[in-house]
């Protein structure tokens, strides 16, 4: 985690930012919530514990410098809000998520099925694919 914040330290410097309490104990929360997809609201939460003091504005734009700095990434999971999670692949595409329709439990999977069709897209149509994003909707196996 040490090595997370002096490389966020490092980002911001370049950029003519600190890294303040506020932005250290939101970015905290980030990464001890790997795996949660938070909203801002939640994330919110979890910051005022620590930071008392934080304003709901202060987290919303950190979070808009982290996800523009591209340490966090925002995603959108068709349910009305931004989540966020922490950028653990800075070169790789992102991990594809499955959503459960009757609970909202978020699974991410790490594994990209979609190599050999991007292979043939960029082939086929000349173009360069630098990402993409998959969501997969369904029933998760406790809701079943």
């Amino acid at each position: 985690m040490e090595n997370v914040v002096e490389l966020m330290k490092e980002k911001l410097k370049e950029k003519g930012y600190k890294l303040t309490p506020q932005r250290r104990a939101t970015l905290d929360v980030i990464i001890d919530s790997q795996g949660k997809h938070l909203n801002t609201e939640e994330i919110y939460d979890l910051v005022k514990e620590k930071c008392p003091e934080i304003g709901l504005a202060t987290v919303y734009r950190t979070l808009q410098l982290l996800d523009e700095m591209e340490v966090i990434l925002k995603i959108n999971l068709d349910d009305g809000c931004s989540r966020y999670e922490f950028n653990t692949h800075e070169d790789d595409h992102q991990h594809h998520h499955l959503i459960c329709q009757n609970c909202g439990s978020i699974t991410e999977v790490e594994i990209d099925l979609l190599e050999q069709l991007e292979e043939e897209i960029e082939k086929n149509h000349d173009f360069h694919i630098k990402d993409h994003k998959v969501k997969f909707f369904g029933i998760c196996s406790k809701c079943k």
